[in-house]
């Protein structure tokens, strides 16, 4: 079963839909059938809001389904209206970044690609604080707690079951100093410290690449059970993007391998992190 509320939600959500597409009927005529109206069953199969047992009951006696079906559902249904460990961190937290850390907390795979910092899973908490400094005026406890949920989430890295990490950097990201070059000099030797890990892959987008897929910054997240599809995750300022058709994750996976073929091996985006390190010394 997915290992965060965010995620048994979303099962429950596609395995709720399933069983209508597979009834052929309309979120409508579901509706109609069980005086609800429509728009509360395709909430109830988007994921929107907490999801009641009961309703969960409902639509599986409606479907027909076997007892074993709902009472699972039914206990999916119960583990998604649990907090998860970030929301302890309040508005430090949006809601439209809160689904993204719910997601990853049960991904098996993640593949990023950056290209004007460094990822967050990667971050220090020096580099990470002078991101918040320089971001539009913000509560200043919620930009310490940011910075503590960033580091939290870390712990998925060299946790029991952690997931595998592919990242793709964009070479000027290891040449815009973040904050002074001590700070930029640890967050690199970061880089190096995690790039050791068995699960983690770093490769280096360099500036003689050439042309390559105007795509801006994104991540692929995969999770282990093969009914919860991948999500792409494209963030901005104050919202962000999550997109589930099938057509969409494919656009994205193929620009992603587009970006692996072109970036240097991970020993030799190593050795230009080293590179970079030397460069922030001589300065």
């Amino acid at each position: 079963m997915p290992g965060s509320p965010t995620a048994r939600r979303r099962r429950l959500a596609i395995e709720l839909k399933k069983l209508r597409e597979e009834h052929q009927l309309t979120c409508g005529q579901v509706g109609t059938e069980l005086d609800w109206s429509g728009s509360k069953v395709n909430r109830l199969e988007t994921g929107q809001g907490r999801v009641q047992p009961s309703d969960v009951d409902a639509l599986c006696r409606f479907y027909g389904t076997s007892d074993e079906l709902r009472e699972l559902l039914k206990e999916l249904a119960k583990q998604s209206k649990m907090r998860g460990w970030w929301h302890a961190y309040g508005s430090a937290v949006p809601s439209w970044f809160s689904v993204y850390v719910g997601l990853e907390q049960a991904a098996s795979g993640l593949r990023t690609y950056e290209c004007e910092f460094v990822p967050g899973l990667l971050q220090t908490a020096d580099y990470a604080r002078e991101l918040h400094l320089a971001a539009p005026t913000q509560d200043p406890d919620d930009g310490e707690r940011m910075i503590n949920v960033r580091m939290e989430r870390q712990a998925l890295l060299t946790s029991a079951t952690p997931p595998d990490l592919w990242v793709i950097i964009h070479e000027s990201v290891l040449r815009h100093t973040i904050g002074s070059p001590k700070v930029m000099h640890g967050q690199l030797e970061r880089l190096l410290e995690v790039a050791q890990l068995k699960n983690v892959t770093i490769q280096v987008l360099p500036f003689d690449a050439g042309s390559y897929p105007a795509v801006g910054a994104f991540s692929i997240l995969e999770f282990p059970e093969q009914e919860d599809l991948d999500v792409v995750y494209r963030d901005g300022l104050t919202d962000a993007v999550y997109l589930e058709r099938p057509e969409d994750i494919a656009q994205y996976t193929k620009a992603f391998d587009n970006l692996r073929a072109l970036s240097l091996s991970p020993q030799r985006a190593s050795n230009l992190i080293r590179h970079a390190m030397r460069g922030l010394t001589d300065d």
